[in-house]
C-alpha cells in the first residue's frame, strides 16, 4: 500500500487548501475530515482522478475441511 499523507496549506488570508496522495475513492474526504474535525465553511472540493478509483479490499480468508480420512 503506497504511502498516505494530506498537506495543508494556509495562505495569508486564512484560506486553506488541501492535497492528498496515496488515497483512493472517497477516504481522501474523510482523512481531511477528520483532520479538520470544525465546522468549516467548504467552497469548493476539487477531486483528482485517485477520487474516482476504487478501494482496494483485500481480504484473506482460510478454508479447512475438518473431515477424516477415509
Amino acid at each position: 500500500m503506497p504511502e498516505q499523507k494530506v498537506i495543508l496549506t494556509i495562505d495569508d488570508e486564512g484560506k486553506i487548501t488541501a492535497k492528498t496522495d496515496g488515497f483512493k475513492g472517497e477516504t481522501c474526504l474523510e482523512a481531511v475530515e477528520s483532520l479538520l474535525e470544525q465546522e468549516l465553511n467548504i467552497v469548493n472540493i476539487k477531486k483528482t482522478d485517485e477520487y474516482f478509483q476504487a478501494n482496494e479490499l483485500v481480504s484473506n480468508r482460510t478454508i479447512t475441511n475438518n473431515r477424516g480420512s477415509l
